[in-house]
């Protein structure tokens, strides 16, 4: 209840003091690359419950569809990506648009990042019923370890393999000590790592 509580009031409050970034943000996308200034996904949220997350938009419209073979991955500096996409993706401005997802419940400010039904697929049963019991985040331990997890992906042979192989189960590690450890106190420890690695 607490940590809901939490999200609500924090979720709201950010809204209200980042609307003025939002504005600056939406007229830079629009003035950058024709297209809506939101980008929308659909991850897997508690329960194995489909929702649409938001962020906002990096790349350029109708680029849905991946430019390499490795599936539902953004490979460091990938062509799709805008000029003003580069800049938001790195201190992770596009995130925030989940705040949004944090007010309809469908997100906490903490908890393991939503993936997309694709790779939730390949979660051993075990850990899928772990990770799924509770409220996907928008950072959590993974977030900040993977900061730049694109240019890993980016270096590879085969970025795909290597994310199935090495970095998921990594995040799986995270995310099921995450479940088990979590509370109140570890969720601001979290948040303020989380600006910190940001920022640096």
């Amino acid at each position: 209840m607490i940590k809901r509580l939490f999200d609500i009031a924090a979720a709201a409050v950010g809204l209200v003091l980042l609307a003025p970034l939002f504005a600056l943000v939406a007229f830079w996308i629009q003035r950058d690359s024709p297209g809506p200034v939101f980008f929308r996904q659909t991850r897997v949220g508690r329960g194995g419950s489909l929702f649409s997350i938001y962020k906002f938009r990096t790349m350029r419209e109708k680029a849905g569809e991946p430019a390499n073979d490795q599936g539902q991955l953004t490979l460091g500096r990938d062509p799709r990506i805008t000029q003003a996409g580069i800049f938001l993706r790195h201190y992770k401005i596009d995130e925030l648009p989940q705040l949004i997802n944090v007010l309809l419940g469908e997100m906490s400010l903490v908890g393991p990042r939503p993936e997309v039904p694709r790779y939730v697929a390949c979660y051993p049963p075990r850990v899928r019923a772990i990770v799924l019991s509770v409220a996907p985040g928008i950072t959590d331990w993974a977030s900040i370890l993977y900061k730049e997890e694109s240019a890993i992906l980016g270096r590879a042979a085969n970025p795909e393999q290597v994310y199935l192989e090495t970095i998921l189960p990594t995040k799986l590690d995270y995310y099921v000590r995450y479940v088990r450890e979590r509370s109140f106190w570890l969720d601001l420890r979290i948040i303020l790592r989380t600006l910190s690695a940001i920022v640096h």
